[in-house]
């Protein structure tokens, strides 16, 4: 008789999971594993399935968005998201050939920008400046923007002040740069843990894309790590040297984060510095381009020119915005042509000015500066990019067509 009820029940969890729709927009052409989308309550169904014989499941956040021919996105903060300011770039968005928003989720500070649920253990964290993320993403959907959720991971002066342990100390105070800001440390794995649950709710909520912004060590790490205290965690007994350290724990994040949103319909996308490309490995903060490259489905190199001291045989690459990108574009083409298979390039490039080079007048990035940027990747065949202003005044006029 239990024989029996057993066979029942079985056949009907059958019979329940066998009725949810195929969806294939995230497998690989070719690839012959059935992909079903699930909600989450039906996704903790899954490890009833042997490994050898299940579907994969994958999170369905109930919105459909169409990956764009080529991403040409613009950065959002959480004001702007959910203040008067989001018309004004949604319309922006919606009148030219830009397709994409990418939102502050996890801004700089480490903040979440949204109100979580009552029992998150992110809830005092929340500076809700976007009131009803849901609606916002219902809204984008409609209008046909692709959403990309920022998430910025080791800058984080709330938990590393709150959790000294997760941080680096000196002379038993939290460390912070020259700006005041803390980062917490790639070794830890806790902090990993932390930063994919918020990646996750991001993904439940509707985003398409999640970036990583920070996966590195602070800048100039190797000249002081031998003054900071701070613990390597699993790292600390591996026997190789510091740097190559840093690179594995970095390299290790990013591939942890692939592992744990591929339950989800999402793509995975990382900042690195463009410098990265350009040699072996960034020792100090542990970038190295090619391993994390393979672990993500984007890649987005911040390449503006101002961030560029003399390079490329240019004493003031801000000066001159198509040479320098194109420049970079050609090093990072051959870099990613070597790997079996590269993700998606999708720069970062300018569209602000920095004062801070100059004695004299400043050079004014407008319309032809930020025209010349996009042209010198298009002419390299990159096609998707990214457009940075903190402030979100983003030059009118712009043709953006790639």
């Amino acid at each position: 008789m239990e024989k029996n009820h057993l066979v029942l029940f079985f056949a009907s969890l059958l019979l329940l999971v066998c009725a949810f729709p195929l969806h294939n927009a995230s497998a690989a052409e070719g690839d012959s594993k059935e992909v079903q989308m699930l909600t989450g309550k039906q996704l903790a169904l899954a490890p009833l399935e042997s490994p050898e014989s299940a579907a994969r499941f994958v999170y369905d956040s109930g919105l459909d968005f169409t990956y764009p021919k080529a991403v040409r996105g613009i950065y959002v903060t959480g004001p702007s998201a959910g203040g008067s300011n989001m018309e004004e770039l949604t319309k922006l968005v919606k009148t030219t050939d830009l397709n994409a928003m990418v939102i502050d989720i996890k801004e700089d500070h480490g903040n979440i920008t949204f109100e979580p649920s009552e029992d998150s253990p992110y809830k005092d964290i929340a500076e809700p400046f976007i009131d009803d993320p849901r609606a916002m993403l219902e809204k984008l959907e409609e209008q046909g923007i692709y959403p990309i959720a920022r998430v910025v991971v080791f800058k984080d002066s709330l938990l590393a002040k709150k959790r000294p342990e997760l941080s680096y100390t000196k002379n038993g105070e939290v460390w912070v740069n020259g700006r005041g800001e803390a980062f917490t440390n790639p070794f830890m794995k806790e902090v990993w843990e932390y930063n994919l649950g918020i990646a996750k709710k991001a993904a439940e909520l509707g985003f398409q894309e999640i970036q990583f912004d920070y996966v590195r060590f602070p800048e100039g790490f190797g000249s002081r790590d031998d003054v900071l205290n701070y613990d390597q965690g699993d790292y600390a007994d591996l026997e190789m040297s510091d740097v190559d350290k840093r690179v594995k724990a970095v390299t290790d994040f990013v591939k942890f984060a692939e592992e744990e949103l591929s339950g989800y319909d999402v793509d995975v996308s990382v900042d690195i510095f463009g410098y990265a490309a350009t040699i072996e490995e960034a020792p100090n903060i542990g970038q190295n381009f090619s391993k994390i490259s393979s672990h993500v489905d984007v890649i987005s190199s911040m390449i503006y020119p101002s961030h560029w001291g003399p390079f490329f045989g240019l004493d003031v690459p801000d000066m001159h915005p198509y040479k320098t990108i194109s420049a970079y574009a050609k090093i990072e083409n051959a870099v990613l042509d070597k790997l079996e298979d590269p993700p998606t390039s999708r720069p970062w490039i300018q569209d602000f000015e920095a004062p801070w080079l100059y004695s004299g007048a400043t050079k004014q990035y407008g319309k032809a500066e930020v025209e010349q940027q996009i042209k010198a990747l298009q002419d390299n065949g990159i096609n998707e990019y990214l457009i940075w202003n903190a402030r979100n005044n983003y030059t009118p006029n712009v043709d953006y067509t790639p």
